[in-house]
């Protein structure tokens, strides 16, 4: 197979969760175990430190492989979901995967994962380990893909792992409360291996912790300075430039040589040194567009408080959603003044722009419908004066057919 039919393969054959939902998440990581055994267990290869969380996760796995870059470490980088390109996925100092490797990967092990009917993320976590061990990273950042303790990520040993918070989302497959949530995310804590926390949280506080004492692991909440800057856009930016700080501090300890000039042009140089696309990204200008990856209650919530602090005449929002998100939970964040303009992103999952309008309604946000993403931005545009906002969002898949 090419590349393109490779790609054509992998979402195609195997079940992906960001385009099918619930059908394609396997609740065992039984599958992803047999598949490293027949890799050779490449992830007991590498370094890591593992990363879960409801919001901020891949924010904070590209801030600090900056951070790392800018010491000189060799870093695997393995985040989810892709936005433009599927090698987003795995890179190593910045640099996605070969489409080469890719294919490569694929053909020489796409018998003996088909017979395990491996899934689309079991079958690209087990390509990110077997290419960070053959490349020799000298650590590798690892984000969940859903929930923690069954996640297919979930059999690292890592340097340090790090929780960004916990808010309701994919509460179809991971629990009804916060606490439940929690109680998966933290299962990503391992024996004696350092646990940060971003966000104090009184409803997860007692679960970390008595996880953490089990585990004797020592938990760690990140700490509150307001120290340092990145170059992700967003106010909402700074909780998780504390997690990157403390986990770092961490690292220092156990030995890393990470100076304080590594941690400020890390940071001021992510979007340069690892490519991160998305996030509070400016698109354009004359309007100024605007999109960001949000799309649960607190995600949404940030989005809404950043563009109240934003200066503009008027405000227009492409926005887009999946019909297994509860609406009702963020739908009320969204600001009643501006000019909504309805769309599906080009998935399975999308949820009807016709069906969302409705939904959108009921909270007093109006606006027209559309048939793709596109055609909503290119609305939007037509409709907007030099000092309008146009703000881009609802959806990973939404963004992704903007950037």
């Amino acid at each position: 197979m090419n590349y393109t039919k490779t790609l054509d393969y992998l979402f195609s054959r195997l079940p992906i969760y960001q385009r099918i939902g619930k059908a394609a998440y396997k609740s065992d990581i039984g599958n992803i175990v047999a598949a490293t055994k027949h890799l050779e267990n490449p992830h007991t290869q590498f370094k890591s430190i593992h990363i879960a969380g409801t919001n901020g996760k891949g924010s904070t796995a590209h801030m600090l492989a900056s951070i790392l870059q800018e010491s000189g470490i060799k870093v695997g980088l393995y985040t989810s979901p892709h936005l433009k390109d599927f090698r987003e996925r795995i890179k190593i100092n910045g640099k996605m995967i070969t489409q080469k490797k890719v294919v490569n990967f694929v053909n020489e092990n796409q018998v003996f994962f088909e017979k395990m009917e491996l899934s689309f993320f079991e079958f690209t976590v087990a390509m990110a380990f077997d290419y960070f061990a053959k490349q020799k990273v000298d650590i590798a950042i690892i984000e969940t893909g859903l929930g923690g303790r069954l996640d297919s990520t979930n059999i690292i040993n890592p340097e340090l792992a790090i929780i960004t918070n916990i808010s309701l989302d994919h509460t179809n497959l991971l629990g009804n409360s916060i606490e439940e949530i929690a109680f998966e995310k933290a299962g990503i804590i391992k024996n004696k291996t350092p646990i940060i926390i971003g966000k104090r949280q009184k409803e997860t506080a007692s679960i970390f912790k008595n996880i953490a004492k089990d585990k004797n692991a020592n938990l760690i909440y990140a700490s509150s300075e307001k120290r340092y800057s990145s170059d992700l856009k967003g106010d909402y930016q700074q909780k998780n430039i504390n997690t990157v700080i403390t986990a770092v501090k961490q690292l220092q300890k156990q030995g890393w040589a990470i100076t304080e000039g590594h941690i400020k042009h890390g940071l001021l140089k992510t979007v340069f040194n690892t490519q991160i696309l998305g996030r509070w990204q400016t698109l354009g200008s004359k309007p100024k567009i605007i999109c960001d990856t949000a799309h649960n209650e607190d995600g949404i919530k940030e989005i809404a408080k950043q563009l109240s602090n934003s200066k503009y005449n008027q405000l227009h929002i492409v926005f887009g959603t999946v019909y297994d998100k509860n609406l009702d939970t963020f739908l009320p964040y969204l600001p009643k003044d501006a000019k909504y303009y309805f769309c599906n992103a080009n998935i399975l999952r999308a949820m009807n722009a016709e069906d969302l309008q409705k939904e959108a309604a009921k909270h007093q946000l109006k606006g027209r419908i559309f048939a793709s993403v596109r055609e909503a931005l290119n609305c939007a545009q037509d409709n907007s004066n030099p000092e309008d906002l146009i703000f881009v969002g609802g959806s990973t898949f939404v963004v992704a057919e903007v950037v």
